[in-house]
């Protein structure tokens, strides 16, 4: 039985020499035969040359040396593409999520047959309004999406080669890991992992909520649905308004007033007419982007291995 690990990098020069040493030592725990993954996920550092370092005393690491930065996910699905194990061990290599929890991984794919063993964070690390916020898109996504996401779901995972075979059939550009895990199916079983902190990262805030606008566009369309139920509901609203107005004109003879309330009604109107543009255009932005078929990465070099 062959295990390959799969990690990538971005800034990752500092943690690199210590994750092989951590994750060699545990996969051989495992079995004898295995590789181990990078992907150089055009890191602006000297982390390419870092792991070229340690391929040259190493057989069993291979480089995927991607022409730019393309995103954390794709560079995952990159390196799972270039895996060959029946086991696929991935997880990130800034030792955040620690090498050795493969080895419970392991023991529990083999208890519960599972093709699956995932990560997830009893308690979510971070700031308290990372916390509020991370949770609060889990129950967004869980409720606007027919797929159900676990929540303070971690990178870290152990997959068999038929799962991940089956991930790979996914071609979309606009993807997110944690919609496309969930909808390939299989017997998936989680493991409570405590997730370290390194006290930076490169996620930013506008990268965390570029990603949720599209993973939620990307897995659902009851946002347009939502709208169109507004929609109709303003119309409602605004017929019983009508009908109360003329009723007071008419039968009780008091001209209507509100000059207030209806300066309100146009600046209410006119933020959601705004709002459900912006929602139309995230839609048609991510067809616009999936029509034209491109590669979501492209690769300069692979590094080692056959």
């Amino acid at each position: 039985m062959k295990v390959s690990v799969v990690t990538t990098l971005y800034l990752s020069e500092a943690y690199i020499k210590a994750f092989y040493s951590r994750i060699k030592q545990a996969v051989t725990q495992v079995s004898n035969e295995y590789e181990v993954i990078f992907v150089n996920d055009g890191s602006p550092d000297g982390s390419k040359e870092k792991v070229l370092q340690l391929l040259g005393d190493e057989p069993a690491i291979r480089l995927v040396d991607l022409s730019r930065n393309f995103g954390h996910h794709k560079a995952i699905m990159a390196g799972l593409m270039y895996a060959t194990g029946d086991l696929i061990f991935q997880i990130d290599v800034d030792l955040e999520e620690e090498p050795e929890i493969l080895l419970p991984f392991y023991k529990k794919m083999r208890e519960t047959d599972a093709d699956v063993v995932y990560g997830v964070q009893g308690k979510r690390k971070g700031s308290w309004l990372e916390r509020v916020l991370g949770g609060l898109y889990y129950h967004i996504f869980n409720f606007l999406s027919d797929v159900r996401m676990p929540p303070n779901l971690l990178i870290a995972r152990l997959m068999t080669r038929q799962y991940v075979d089956a991930l790979l059939e996914h071609k979309e550009y606009e993807l997110d890991l944690g919609g496309l895990w969930s909808i390939t199916g299989f017997t998936q079983v989680p493991v409570v992992v405590r997730k370290l902190s390194k006290g930076t990262t490169s996620y930013t805030p506008r990268k965390r909520v570029a990603l949720a606008v599209r993973s939620i566009a990307a897995f659902s369309n009851r946002p347009l649905i939502l709208i169109a139920t507004i929609g109709l509901a303003v119309l409602v609203l605004a017929f019983l308004y009508f009908v109360y107005i003329s009723w007071v004109y008419f039968i009780v003879g008091k001209p209507p007033d509100g000059f207030t309330t209806l300066i309100l009604s146009v600046w209410f109107l006119g933020g959601m007419i705004l709002l459900s543009l912006g929602v139309i255009a995230v839609y048609l932005s991510i067809i616009f982007i999936e029509t034209k078929k491109r590669p979501y990465v492209i690769v300069r070099r692979v590094y080692g291995g056959e």
